[in-house]
């Protein structure tokens, strides 16, 4: 979906707002490419995945997208270069640690996932609607656009991931709790995990 979006309007859109009720991109393109902004919003809405596109009065779109998840479908996995942020102290306050801790927990996602039998296939966007799981597209949505900037600002957008992805680690578990039984809201988070993991570097433990 994110690819279709990119290509439609000739540059990736970037994400708006927290998505915790509504998934929503903003686009410049039509102002960029001076052309009429609903012709290109006909043009989206009819794209796999989009629930409705609003064309603003200052000439951007706003595109809202039904499944949010889907994204990690087609979300690029760019080797990004790790900071060089101390390894001590291993508290919160040091963002060295909180970027590493967080991709050494999905790593332990993926282990736990193993020994639990959570399936691996079978992944369904739509189960990844805890606010939770949003805040981590949310911010993962940003990636496209990053890479294409003179400036991405990398050390800050990898420690807003970690640290959505520690609140959804912690609090909209990605593998059973006590005698729940493994299901496909646990593949997709998963899914998720290793997609954070992969862009994320550090030790599989710490």
């Amino acid at each position: 979906m994110l690819e279709e979006l990119a290509e439609a309007l000739g540059e990736p859109p970037a994400p708006e707002g927290t998505w915790e009720r509504e998934a929503v991109y903003v686009s410049a393109a039509a102002l960029r490419r001076r052309l009429p902004p609903e012709p290109l919003a006909e043009r989206i809405s009819a794209l796999p995945g989009v629930d409705r596109v609003e064309a603003e009065p200052n000439g951007f779109l706003r595109i809202i997208v039904r499944e949010p998840g889907e994204l990690l479908e087609s979300l690029p996995r760019p080797d990004l270069p790790e900071p060089a942020w101390p390894d001590f102290p291993r508290t919160w306050d040091n963002p060295g640690f909180v970027v590493r801790y967080a991709h050494a927990r999905t790593c332990a996602v993926r282990r736990w996932a193993d020994q639990l039998r959570v399936p691996l296939t079978g992944f369904r966007p739509e189960l990844l609607d805890d606010p939770r799981d949003r805040l981590v597209l949310r911010v993962l949505a940003e990636l496209p656009g990053r890479l294409g900037s003179r400036d991405p600002g990398w050390e800050a957008y990898l420690l807003r991931l970690a640290l959505a992805y520690h609140d959804a680690h912690e609090h909209a578990p990605a593998v059973p709790v006590g005698d729940e039984p493994p299901g496909p809201v646990h593949t997709a988070r998963v899914r998720l995990a290793e997609t954070v993991g992969g862009i994320i570097a550090g030790p599989d433990r710490l």
